[in-house]
């Protein structure tokens, strides 16, 4: 997928779910869930995936496990034995600039068309340090660029740090992800601003994901009004009823051209917003996020447990039950029937 094919899927608005990773009970990795969790968010319609990111465990990386490149190999592969030569492929992005090069040139190897550029590891430099960074990973990979929130990580950057960013010539896309609408506006105002109407935006907000993607935009260019939508998710939130974010996605981008939009757009936001609190564990800080994704694949079948690589991640007190009641309350939001239906056909 060249560069101007890869930036015209992203302008069409996807729906990308973060991939997770399958454990078995002893925290050992399971490729034969791996590939039925691809195909399930193929079959689901999903425009993309992303690998080695925050769902993934960033722990892949480490000498001691060693999964970074098997699980980036393995997605990408599966793929490609798929025929979806239109799903673009994204990986995680980590580390100094040294391993944030490599792991680039990994992923150019494996067919990764764009890398989620994570900044965490910068934490402490300057804005201008960290732009210098942004360029350098740019020049291997187009990138993603990701504004996360600092409760799970992420920092605070200044506006003018985004408008030099939308200027780095192989920006593909910003997943907008600070949890604050201030934050959200700095990172649309600025690519509004720097006219680049190439560099498609992506809600990662899970606490507003559809008041997000249903909302015009307007900024000013030179004198002129400009509209933007966020065009599409990058969602951790994604990676589990899959199906029914496709359909969530494609009823909010054909909505949000109207001149009149309904009420229960607000409604479904609250619903969407409370399904994944209990999801991500909002109640105490995020730390069941990933426990709870892995929680809800493996009640469908889709991985052998909700364990982790680290011991300590796990289900917080009362986050199963609150799983149970967010999907027993909106039942439209989840897609368990789909994947009890096509399961055996996915794990084959």
């Amino acid at each position: 997928m060249d560069i101007t094919t890869l930036r015209n899927r992203l302008l069409e608005g996807l729906a990308i779910p973060a991939c997770p990773l399958p454990l078995d009970e002893d925290r050992c990795w399971s490729p034969k869930h791996q590939r039925a969790i691809t195909r399930y968010y193929v079959a689901s319609g999903a425009g993309g995936i992303a690998v080695g990111v925050h769902s993934t465990q960033f722990a892949i990386r480490r000498s001691d496990i060693g999964l970074f490149e098997p699980v980036l190999e393995l997605v990408s592969g599966e793929l490609d034995a798929l025929g979806c030569e239109s799903m673009v492929k994204i990986a995680g992005i980590c580390g100094n600039t040294q391993q944030a090069l490599e792991e680039a040139h990994t992923a150019i190897r494996f067919g990764y068309h764009a890398g989620l550029l994570s900044m965490t590891a910068l934490h402490g430099n300057s804005e201008a340090t960290i732009l210098e960074h942004c360029r350098n990973v740019a020049e291997v990979i187009p990138v993603v660029g990701f504004y996360l929130q600092p409760s799970v990580g992420g920092q605070i950057y200044s506006f003018d740090f985004w408008r030099q960013f939308a200027e780095i010539q192989n920006v593909v896309a910003i997943k907008i992800a600070p949890f604050n609408r201030y934050q959200t506006w700095d990172v649309v105002r600025a690519v509004i601003e720097t006219g680049r109407d190439d560099i498609a935006l992506y809600t990662g907000n899970d606490d507003n994901i559809i008041v997000d993607l249903l909302t015009a935009f307007e900024g000013t260019v030179n004198g002129t009004k400009k509209r933007r939508f966020i065009d599409g998710g990058l969602l951790g939130q994604w990676g589990v009823w899959t199906s029914q974010a496709v359909r969530l996605l494609d009823e909010i981008k054909r909505d949000r051209l109207l001149s009149t939009i309904s009420s229960r757009w607000l409604s479904e936001n609250v619903a969407l917003t409370d399904a994944n609190a209990a999801l991500f564990d909002a109640a105490n800080g995020f730390s069941g996020c990933i426990p709870g994704i892995m929680e809800v694949l493996r009640r469908g079948g889709l991985s052998p447990s909700n364990a982790c690589l680290d011991p300590n991640e796990k289900l917080s007190n009362g986050q199963s039950d609150e799983l149970d009641r967010v999907m027993q309350s909106y039942p439209h939001l989840v897609d368990h029937q789909f994947v009890s239906e096509n399961l055996d056909q996915w794990l084959s």
